[in-house]
């Protein structure tokens, strides 16, 4: 399948398409990440602060799929961040899970008034090397933020998954992650449907008989992105997945592009404590 894996900086890779699961119902979450994995996913995103980290390994194991088929991403929280803490918030999140390891952690936020992401991704590194992570990297982290990180520790995060969607496509930053050789990964992609009315959209939508959720998937993984939508219902899973099977033409990119305004669905990296 094309665009189907994107390679990271320490040898793995991970599927271009996942499940997000932030404001999945913890009753929910088994039910839907195995509903998921049936149709094809092959990696879930997943969070400490979600509360449903039980789910996932539960929906896991119902979905009849081989654990070693499946990239399993979770993230440290900020109360969780220094050198000991993030030991101990890992080690509960395996718990939760019941696996022996994740294929992914992230440091959820930089949390830069705590100052205390340094600490955290040594402690990272130390799982890695430990095999409890098989690769480790950041979230929402800005320039400046990365920088240091790598400044300080020599070790380059795999991935930084940040909010990316039309509205919003942080053309600076996936810019640097590209020199870094970081994937970049989006979260909230389809921007809470803001976009799903704009012209180009719309136009792209009419062309190749898709929706606009679909067009707009497709433009992250032509971006090169990872991106990991989310969905509660089997149709919206099959929907979100159906996005290998038709392109967008340049000119359509190019359209796509002219919607950026740099407006954020979320917090501010730089002030989110």
């Amino acid at each position: 399948m094309p665009n189907d894996r994107l390679r990271l900086n320490d040898g793995h890779s991970i599927p271009a398409l996942g499940l997000g699961i932030w404001q999945v119902p913890p009753d929910d979450t088994a039910a839907t990440v195995a509903t998921a994995l049936r149709l094809g996913y092959r990696l879930v995103d997943g969070a400490a602060i979600y509360g449903n980290e039980a789910g996932l390994g539960d929906g896991l194991r119902d979905s009849g799929i081989a654990r070693d088929e499946v990239f399993v991403t979770t993230k440290v929280w900020n109360s969780d961040q220094g050198h000991d803490p993030t030991l101990r918030a890992v080690e509960a999140s395996l718990q939760r899970l019941r696996l022996d390891r994740v294929d992914l952690c992230l440091i959820h936020w930089p949390a830069p008034a705590q100052d205390r992401y340094i600490d955290t991704w040594r402690a990272l590194i130390r799982l890695r090397d430990e095999g409890r992570v098989r690769s480790i990297g950041v979230s929402n982290f800005m320039g400046a933020h990365l920088e240091r990180l790598v400044g300080d520790t020599g070790v380059i995060p795999v991935l930084n998954q940040i909010e990316l969607h039309p509205r919003l496509q942080q053309g600076k930053l996936r810019a640097l992650h590209d020199r870094m050789g970081i994937v970049t990964q989006s979260w909230t992609p389809l921007g809470q449907g803001r976009s799903f009315g704009a012209p180009p959209v719309q136009a792209a939508a009419r062309r190749t008989g898709k929706t606009p959720a679909q067009v707009i998937l497709r433009w992250h993984l032509q971006l090169g992105l990872s991106v990991i939508p989310r969905s509660t219902r089997a149709a919206g899973l099959a929907e979100n997945r159906d996005i290998f099977d038709f392109a967008l033409l340049p000119e359509e990119m190019a359209a796509l592009a002219e919607l950026d305004e740099g407006v954020r669905c979320g917090p501010d990296p730089m002030s989110f404590a």
